[in-house]
C-alpha cells in the first residue's frame, strides 16, 4: 500500500544520499533551507512541482519516489 509515510522516508533517503548540503539543494530547487530541513527530517512533503524538481536535481525516478511500481504491481 501506497503510503505518505513511505513516500516522505524516499525523499528523505534521497535527499541524504546525494551528498548535497540542505543550502544547495535548496537553493537549486527554489525553496528554503528550513523546507529542504523538513523533507529530510519526513516532517513535510514537497508540493508537486517542487518534487518534481528534487527529482530533476538528484536525478531520481519519480515514479519511484511515489511508489507507483508497488502500487502498479497490484492492478
Amino acid at each position: 500500500m501506497v503510503t505518505i509515510e513511505k513516500i516522505k522516508n524516499k525523499v528523505s533517503a534521497a535527499i541524504k544520499n546525494s551528498g548535497m548540503t540542505q543550502s544547495a539543494i535548496a537553493q537549486k530547487i527554489g525553496v528554503c533551507q528550513q523546507a529542504v530541513s523538513h523533507y529530510l527530517k519526513g516532517e513535510k512533503l514537497p508540493a508537486l512541482d517542487t518534487l518534481a524538481k528534487l527529482c530533476d536535481l538528484l536525478d531520481l525516478d519519480a515514479n519511484d519516489i511515489l511508489c507507483i511500481h508497488e502500487y502498479a504491481d497490484k492492478y
